[in-house]
């Protein structure tokens, strides 16, 4: 049986300073910037995953605001994140946000598990490509 995903391989956090992280998850850990569309946002990788950096709000504090933004599970193709948005609302779970196509290709919607987890089912080209 093929599996339904291609694995847990996308995580992003809410970060207290931004720089600080980008550096510390590039150059004590080696990930590459693989894409920062603007102060608050990096996405980093290390070549089978992706990690996105979130600045934390202004004025908020870890506690306030979990650490964990949210968990991301990757499907091969774009018309899957479409076909999974179905099946969720067939199961009566509402959508956090509907699904889209992102600047940097990837597609991709959001839902909240039972505990109010956020969880992003995305098609990102440079690793969905890569397990075909």
């Amino acid at each position: 049986m093929e599996p339904l995903f291609l694995g847990l391989r996308h995580v992003a956090l809410n970060v207290r300073n931004l720089q600080k992280s980008l550096e510390f998850y590039s150059k004590v850990l080696g990930m590459k910037l693989e894409w920062m569309p603007d102060e608050d946002n990096a996405y980093l990788t290390s070549g089978q995953d992706n990690l996105a950096l979130h600045a934390l709000p202004p004025g908020a504090e870890p506690g306030e605001v979990q650490l964990v933004h949210h968990i991301g599970f990757v499907v091969r193709r774009p018309e899957d994140v479409d076909q999974w948005a179905e099946e969720l609302r067939r199961h009566g779970v509402p959508l956090a946000q509907e699904p889209k196509t992102h600047r940097d290709g990837a597609r991709s919607f959001y839902f909240h598990d039972p505990d109010g987890l956020l969880i992003q089912l995305i098609y990102h080209p440079p690793i969905s490509d890569k397990s075909l």
